[in-house]
């Protein structure tokens, strides 16, 4: 074997056609989300009230349909922003009624811990079409697995970036997850808050479905694949050309040119 090719890990690269797990994008920037659907890799949208808020969105209806105009026909999540279950119930039928493709994020647990079962019980009973999110813990996965319905699409987003955040690696902790909702053929696992590109290789590898990420990651799929060697010098180039620029200087030395 080429012993450059060992040492650039082209031997052991996966090209990002070759994934099964699917790329989601996650944000809430109206003309971003309309580049990336044009990108035929991205195969959903998720949203949150954090992004939304960050983002400048003020009429979260108003938003939403702007979203869906320029994605009518692939997963997007919108969430609720209550914090009772009884309004949560109300705020994730309106949501749900937006659109088919509309899934509705529903918080683990509301801000006093108070468990989110009984309202994603009640809303995958009913057929919406639900994504658990703010999910860090194999417990919290089971007992969502738990009121689920069979035949209900579902999405439950572990949030490893926060997980890894922690110190934790959260390989073992998906890769479980994954082994767990194996009954409900019609649920999918996301690997949400993703840090690095590199996250969407070690999902492909345990088997999760989905992993939703911010333009800045998604942005370095163009960098899958490339020669390790060529990548230090553009490196090298960087960091010579930005002294160049600020014209940096020592006295009493010649300078480079």
């Amino acid at each position: 074997m080429d012993s450059r090719c060992q040492e650039t890990g082209e031997d052991e690269m996966v090209s990002v056609a070759q994934l099964s797990v699917k790329l989601f994008a996650d944000g809430a920037e109206v003309e971003s989300i309309r580049t990336l659907y044009a990108n035929p890799l991205i195969k959903g949208f998720t949203t949150n009230p954090t992004l939304m808020r960050k983002a400048g969105v003020v009429d979260y209806k108003r938003f939403a349909h702007e979203v869906l105009a320029v994605v009518p026909d692939r997963p997007i999540s919108f969430e609720v922003f209550a914090d009772d279950h009884a309004t949560m119930l109300q705020q994730a039928r309106e949501i749900a009624s937006w659109g088919p493709n509309v899934f509705v994020k529903i918080p683990v647990t509301n801000t006093q811990g108070e468990s989110s079962s009984p309202v994603i019980q009640e809303l995958a009973g009913a057929g919406v079409k639900v994504n658990v999110t703010a999910v860090m813990t194999t417990a919290q996965v089971s007992e969502v697995a738990s009121v689920l319905v069979a035949g209900v699409p579902a999405n439950v987003s572990i949030f490893a970036g926060r997980i890894a955040d922690t110190g934790r690696d959260p390989v073992p902790l998906v890769t479980e997850a994954v082994r767990m909702l194996e009954r409900l053929p019609d649920a999918e696992l996301i690997w949400a808050s993703p840090r690095e590109l590199l996250n969407v290789f070690q999902a492909d590898e345990v088997g999760c479905h989905i992993i939703t990420a911010t333009p800045d990651i998604l942005n370095k799929l163009a960098l899958v694949g490339k020669d390790l060697n060529d990548y230090s010098l553009d490196t090298v180039k960087m960091f010579f050309e930005d002294g160049r620029r600020a014209g940096y200087q020592l006295a009493g030395l010649n300078q480079s040119r």
